[in-house]
C-alpha cells in the first residue's frame, strides 16, 4: 500500500510548495551576488594609478531607518501595515589602490536589497509558530514573495528557449526553404543569438550580433585560426557527402589565410577606417559577440571555429535528412528562470549604474584635492532605487514586462497558484498555435488544465503538484575533469 505520509510531507507542505522560490532566492544571496562582484573585479577611475578593489559582499537582516534614526528589525507584517519595503543593507568591503600604497578594506553600505519572505535571510526564518503569530504572520503562509512600498510582489518563473543549445530548423526565404542551425549563446546576462544558414548552392553564411548582413562561413572559420582547407572539412564531418557540400564552400571562398579574413571582417566592422583599426575591430567583434558562451579571449577562437563547425554539420545533417527538425516545444529545449536568476541580472545592471557612479564621485573628490573615501562615495540610493522600482512596477532589465506582479490574495490556493506559476514570453497577440498546445514532455511538470481562457491560454502555466525542478551545474571544472579522465580530447576554452 502506498504509504501517503510520505508523499505529503515530500510535495505538499508549506515549505515544499514554493520552495522553488525560496532555493533559488537563497542561492542569489550565497553566491549570485558574489558572483557578479567577482565579475566586476574593480571599478577603474581617470585618477592615475588609481582604482578601487572589490571584496567580499555580505546582506545582513532586514532593517528599518525610523524617523528618529534609530534602527530596528523590519518584519513582513510591519512593512505591509506601515507601506514599507522589505529590505536589507548590502555592505561590500572595497580598498582605495593609488599607485603602489593601498588603503586600509573599508566596509560600506551599498544599498538596500528586497528580501524575499522565508528565505535564509529573511527574520522570520527559524521561528516557531507562537513566534510568527506574535509577529502578526501566518504560520501557514508559505513565503516566496517580496514585500515593496506595503504591497506583495511575487516574481514569475519565466520559460525560455535554452541558452548554448545548437537548435535547427527550416526557415523560408522568398521562395525557398533554408536550413538553419541557432544557438542563444549566453555569458553574465548577455544573450548573443548566432545562426548558421545553408542557403542557395549549398553556401553557409553566418549572422550575429554587431555586424550587419551575414558572413561566409570560411572566412569567418579562417579569422578564427582554422587556416587550411584539410583543418576545415575535417573539423566540419567526415561524412563524404558532408565533405562534398563542404568542398564546394571552399571553392567559393574569399579569402585563403586568416590575415585576409580578419581585413575581410574588419572592412565590414569599421567601413572606411584605417586598416589597423579594422582589425582590432574585428578581432574585438569576434571575441566580445561571437559565441560569448565560450569566452571572450583570444584563445578562445579555436574552440568557437570548431563550435561553428558543429552547428554547420547540424545544417547539412538535416539537408540530407539523417536529423529531423529541433521541436521548439519540447521542455528539454527549456530552461526556468527563476526568482534568484531575475534578481541577478537585475543587480547585475543595478551594481554597474552603481560603478559608473562610484568613479564619478571619486573623480570629482580627486577634482577638488579633497581626501579620498569610499563610505562617503558610495551614494546607496542608486542601487536600491534600481533593485526596488522594476519589483514595483514588472518592468524588469532586458524589456521584459509583468516579471512581477501583485500577489493574488483572494484566498489561499489563490496565492499557492500564483507562487507556482510559469509564462512564457512569447506574444499575446499572435496565434502561436504550437507553443499553446499541451506537449506530451509537460508531462508531471506542467499541470495539464489550469491555464487562463482568452489570450493567455497555453502561455501562462503552472506547475505540476509533484514537480521537481533540476539545477544548471555552476561549476565545470569537475565535470570537465570526469570527461578528461573518459578520454575525451581537450581543445581548450569553456567550449573544450
Amino acid at each position: 500500500m502506498l504509504d501517503r505520509n510520505v508523499l505529503y510531507k515530500g510535495y505538499f507542505t508549506k515549505e515544499k510548495l514554493v520552495h522553488h522560490h525560496i532555493n533559488s532566492f537563497n542561492d542569489f544571496i550565497d553566491r549570485g551576488l558574489q558572483k557578479v562582484i567577482d565579475e566586476v573585479g574593480m571599478i577603474e577611475t581617470n585618477i592615475e594609478n588609481t582604482y578601487v578593489r572589490l571584496g567580499k559582499i555580505r546582506v545582513e537582516r532586514p532593517m528599518v531607518m525610523e524617523a528618529d534614526g534609530s534602527i530596528e528589525r523590519l518584519y513582513p507584517n510591519d512593512a505591509r501595515l506601515r507601506n514599507l519595503s522589505y529590505a536589507s543593507p548590502i555592505r561590500l568591503e572595497m580598498t582605495i589602490v593609488e599607485g603602489e600604497k593601498e588603503k586600509e578594506p573599508v566596509e560600506a553600505m551599498i544599498g538596500m536589497l528586497p528580501i524575499m519572505v522565508m528565505s535564509n535571510i529573511c527574520n522570520l526564518s527559524g521561528l516557531s509558530e507562537d513566534e510568527m503569530i506574535a509577529y502578526g504572520e501566518d504560520p501557514m503562509d508559505p513565503g516566496g514573495y517580496f514585500v515593496v512600498n506595503g504591497s506583495e510582489r511575487v516574481i514569475m518563473t519565466l520559460e525560455d528557449l535554452a541558452p548554448n543549445k545548437i537548435l535547427v530548423e527550416y526557415n523560408q526565404r522568398y521562395d525557398d526553404y533554408i536550413e538553419v542551425a541557432k544557438v542563444f549563446s549566453q555569458r553574465q546576462g548577455y544573450r548573443s543569438l548566432v545562426i548558421v544558414e545553408r542557403g542557395k548552392k549549398s553556401i553557409l553564411e553566418v549572422s550575429f550580433p554587431s555586424v550587419a548582413g551575414r558572413l561566409n562561413f570560411v572566412t569567418l572559420v579562417r579569422a578564427l585560426g582554422l587556416e587550411t582547407d584539410m583543418d576545415i572539412v575535417k573539423a566540419v564531418s567526415d561524412n563524404p557527402e558532408i565533405i562534398k557540400f563542404m568542398l564546394e564552400n571552399l571553392e567559393e571562398a574569399e579569402v585563403s589565410s586568416m590575415d585576409e579574413a580578419l581585413e575581410k571582417i574588419g572592412a565590414r566592422v569599421a567601413a572606411g577606417q584605417a586598416k589597423e583599426y579594422q582589425k582590432k575591430r574585428a578581432a574585438y567583434v569576434l571575441d566580445r559577440y561571437l559565441l560569448p558562451h565560450i569566452g571572450v579571449d583570444e584563445d578562445d577562437r579555436y574552440p568557437k571555429a570548431l563550435f561553428l563547425a558543429r552547428m554547420a554539420e547540424a545544417c547539412f545533417e538535416l539537408a540530407q535528412g539523417r536529423r529531423g527538425e529541433d521541436d521548439k516545444d519540447h521542455y528539454s529545449n527549456k530552461r526556468l528562470k527563476l526568482s534568484g536568476d531575475l534578481m541577478e541580472d537585475l543587480f547585475r545592471v543595478a551594481f554597474n549604474r552603481l560603478t559608473r557612479d562610484i568613479k564619478y564621485q571619486l573623480e570629482r573628490a580627486s577634482m577638488r584635492n579633497r581626501d579620498l573615501n569610499v563610505v562617503t562615495t558610495v551614494r546607496a540610493d542608486v542601487l536600491t532605487e534600481r533593485m526596488i522600482h522594476p519589483l514595483a512596477t514588472g518592468n524588469w532589465v532586458g524589456g521584459r514586462t509583468g516579471v512581477s506582479q501583485l500577489l493574488d490574495r483572494t484566498d489561499y490556493m489563490a496565492a499557492l497558484s500564483h507562487l507556482r506559476r510559469v509564462i512564457s514570453p512569447l506574444s499575446r497577440s499572435q496565434p502561436h498555435f504550437e507553443a499553446r498546445d499541451l506537449h506530451a514532455t509537460q508531462w508531471g511538470r506542467i499541470c495539464p488544465s489550469e491555464t487562463p481562457e482568452g489570450p493567455n491560454c497555453g502561455l501562462v502555466k503552472n506547475f505540476a503538484q509533484a514537480v521537481e525542478l533540476s539545477k544548471g551545474v555552476e561549476e565545470y571544472d569537475d565535470i570537465k575533469k570526469m570527461l578528461l579522465d573518459l578520454g575525451v580530447a581537450q581543445v581548450g576554452g569553456y567550449g573544450g
